[in-house]
């Protein structure tokens, strides 16, 4: 969540996909603890009747960590793709391995970002729509196929196909999902996230990743040192130095 956060206010707001994803990194941790919590009491009972509940939570723990290594992985690739792009002496490289429709959006963000330009929510939506289809079309979908193709316990695995999303910042009914395995239906989801957060303000929308009161005090207090810090204690000189 600060790496995600570094990279949408290094881009001086302009890039929403960060953020947004930082929102569902830390409403995933919760969603995470809950779904093991209720597969261990749901196993348990199994283990009445003659069922390997270890086998049934060794399962879902390799399922979870499935999406977490997703998660990783579109953090990985956003942090990658803004950094490539972000700097003419990767113009070479960035033109080959990253898409021209998306790399033009990138450009457009980086050169408002130079000219300290807050692009219209138009604009943003088009930066939105142009990672967002990329990321689910390279890293998400095939993933999650993956994921629940692997996944051989009916029960939870029907549970996970219907997930309520509700970020901090969402006001009424969260999004649900009839199937989250519906590349179309993630999508449709992920636009309207992006919907809601432009009809709520962007800063609201900033401020309200402490209402999951999981990031530290640190952060809340000073994200860009909290970012720099955990950048030094992790990485050291690493090429996670802000441009």
């Amino acid at each position: 969540a600060s790496v995600y956060h570094h990279l949408y206010a290094d881009s001086g707001g302009n890039h929403s996909f960060p953020l947004l994803a930082a929102h569902g990194a830390l409403w995933a941790r919760g969603y995470f603890r809950k779904g093991i919590r209720f597969g261990s009491i749901v196993a348990t009972g199994r283990r009445l009747i003659g069922d390997d509940a270890d086998l049934l939570m060794r399962k879902l723990t390799s399922f979870a960590e499935d999406f977490r290594d997703i998660n990783r992985r579109v953090c990985v690739e956003t942090y990658f793709i803004y950094r490539l792009t972000a700097e003419a002496r990767f113009a070479k490289i960035a033109e080959i391995l990253v898409p021209q429709a998306l790399w033009a959006q990138m450009d457009r963000c980086h050169h408002a970002r130079r000219t300290g330009r807050t692009l219209s929510d138009p604009e943003r939506r088009d930066l939105f729509d142009a990672f967002f289809l990329w990321e689910q079309e390279n890293i998400v979908g095939p993933s999650i196929e993956k994921a629940f193709a692997t996944f051989d316990w009916p029960l939870i695995r029907s549970l996970a196909l219907k997930p309520a999303i509700r970020f901090a910042y969402f006001d009424g009914a969260p999004l649900r999902f009839r199937n989250f395995n519906d590349s179309n239906e993630r999508i449709e989801n992920g636009i309207a996230a992006f919907d809601r957060a432009c009809a709520k303000g962007w800063p609201e929308v900033e401020r309200a990743l402490d209402d999951y009161a999981v990031m530290p005090s640190a952060f809340t207090a000073n994200p860009k040192e909290f970012f720099l810090a955990l950048q030094r204690t992790i990485h050291g000189n690493s090429l996670l130095a802000p441009a």
